[in-house]
């Protein structure tokens, strides 16, 4: 019941056309979504509002100021694993060390992790169709939105001027010089708890993956780490996670489609990232390939506000648990998961402790 677009340049053109895609939409078997994730879900003018009000938190400057506390988070997670032997990276670090560095920015309490994350799988991974599906997705949304109505209303009564977390600086936001009223404010912050809790567990867990799997890039990132910031461009490209949807906006013929208003279409960066005709041997992991435009980030207008620091916390941990642990296999199965955004529920690892 829509389309699917599969080529680099069709998915780019897309995605940088929201005059002919509405980013109203975020599942392509959903037109009519009984939610909207701010600014994800909204279209300009508004969206180009609401990137300015977030965009400070993200910038590369405040990124590269959390360069040395993420290294040693990162650092001390491997350090207390590589004695044991084993581990499902997933959960013992892919899902740990990104939402400590999320839940410190956001000024959320870490000790409740494992809750957030339940509500995060509702929300983001129940796969398919239909009315029970949407309940559980709702019900994840609404325990989120819940929090944070508690959360905001903790922050309001007792205000700290010095704070510098998201949540206590949100309450004092605005847009053309008014207020942000609640409802899209918890429908901001539960975008953002999404984004930050799930994004780059999966997007390492891939990483992790492939290493585990092709010792020889390994053992090249084991023996130089200057080369891991291009290992991490190839690996975000050959393994996109995001599969983002888009409603068409008026009658027209889209690389050769005969799409009609109110169309849904799927925009998959999996498809984009493995384009034949974009990356020779796309299948291929070349960390040789040099310095590679891909759209696992997105693009448009909608491209990835969390990407400076998506690409900072791979590097950090790739570097960290190949200085701790060099070699490692696969010790089982990595059970994969779909929906919109692609990750693994498990990636079990063994190395000589």
């Amino acid at each position: 019941g829509y389309w699917m677009f599969t080529d680099y340049d069709a998915i780019l053109d897309g995605l940088q056309h929201p005059d002919l895609w509405s980013s109203s939409v975020i599942v392509p078997s959903d037109p009519d979504p009984p939610y909207k994730w701010i600014p994800i879900m909204i279209d300009p003018p508004e969206h180009a509002k609401w990137r300015h009000v977030l965009g400070e938190y993200f910038s590369p400057k405040l990124v590269k100021s959390l360069h040395d506390e993420q290294v040693q988070l990162a650092g001390e997670l491997t350090e207390k694993i590589a004695p044991e032997g084993s581990c499902d990276f997933v959960t013992q670090i892919a899902r740990v060390f990104p939402s400590i560095v999320f839940t410190r920015l956001m000024g959320m309490p870490v000790d409740q992790l494992d809750e957030f994350m339940v509500w995060e799988d509702k929300i983001l991974h129940t796969v398919g169709a239909g009315d029970d599906v949407n309940a559980i997705r709702l019900d994840g949304m609404m325990a989120v939105m819940g929090y944070f109505s508690g959360l905001i209303e903790q922050r309001r009564a007792n205000p700290d001027t010095d704070a510098d977390d998201i949540v206590s600086n949100a309450i004092n936001w605005q847009i053309d010089g008014e207020p942000i009223g609640d409802t899209d404010l918890l429908n901001c912050l539960l975008l953002l708890f999404m984004a930050g809790l799930d994004t780059v567990a999966s997007q390492l867990s891939y990483a992790m993956l492939h290493l585990a799997t092709h010792p020889e890039d390994r053992a090249r990132i084991v023996a130089d780490p200057s080369l891991i910031p291009k290992a991490v461009e190839e690996l975000l490209r050959a393994y996109p996670i995001v599969q983002t949807a888009r409603k068409a906006t008026q009658d027209m013929d889209f690389h050769g489609c005969p799409v009609k208003a109110g169309d849904m279409a799927s925009f998959p960066m999996a498809a984009a990232g493995r384009d034949e005709n974009m990356y020779p041997d796309a299948r291929k992991v070349d960390f040789d390939r040099g310095v590679t435009r891909h759209l696992s980030f997105g693009g448009g207008p909608h491209r990835c506000l969390g990407s400076h620091l998506a690409r900072q916390e791979m590097a950090i941990v790739l570097e960290e648990w190949h200085r701790h642990i060099p070699e490692y296999e696969l010790n089982g199965e990595a059970v994969e998961h779909g929906g919109q955004v692609w990750g693994l529920n498990a990636l079990p690892l063994r190395w000589d402790a």
